[in-house]
């Protein structure tokens, strides 16, 4: 099991989830990639998308529903400061995942969150557990309450 998996299934384990880490044959490193790979609606996949936060200079994550985009001037708004495009660097760093399998907990520091709430909709969201190829199925009040996100509408 990669350290990113393993940093995944603590996480879960630690908040109680009881939730079934899967390999999927295919990448599932787009929202459409993932969807198809579930067998789900594109918009039970919960995107991690992070910016970096301009005043603070530290990740910000954006869990939005597959299909929606994040609005970065709505974006910004929600956390308060600029946001800018967070490179590979950074998100490794803080998260310690790489981009296409960044999972919404198991950061290696922690992350402001905000959480799409498009996502509600559904009784079962998708989302990445740290590689390119593993996800998992979460509820999206489970999920809320796990990532410590603040549900804010910031996409466009």
């Amino acid at each position: 099991m990669s350290k990113s998996l393993a940093r995944v299934r603590a996480a879960l384990d630690a908040a109680g989830v009881d939730a079934e880490i899967l390999e999927m044959p295919g990448t599932t490193r787009t929202a459409q990639d993932a969807a198809q790979a579930a067998g789900c609606h594109l918009d039970q996949i919960a995107k991690s998308i992070i910016f970096r936060g301009e005043a603070t200079g530290h990740a910000v994550l954006f869990l939005t529903a597959g299909g929606n985009r994040v609005d970065p001037a709505r974006a910004a708004a929600v956390a308060g400061q600029p946001l800018g495009k967070a490179d590979a660097a950074l998100i490794r760093d803080e998260t310690g995942f790489a981009i296409g399998g960044v999972a919404p907990v198991g950061h290696l520091k922690p992350v402001t969150a905000f959480l799409d709430p498009r996502l509600l909709d559904f009784d079962v969201v998708w989302a990445a557990a740290g590689t390119p190829r593993h996800v998992f199925a979460i509820s999206p009040t489970v999920l809320l309450a796990v990532t410590g996100a603040t549900l804010a509408d910031f996409t466009g």
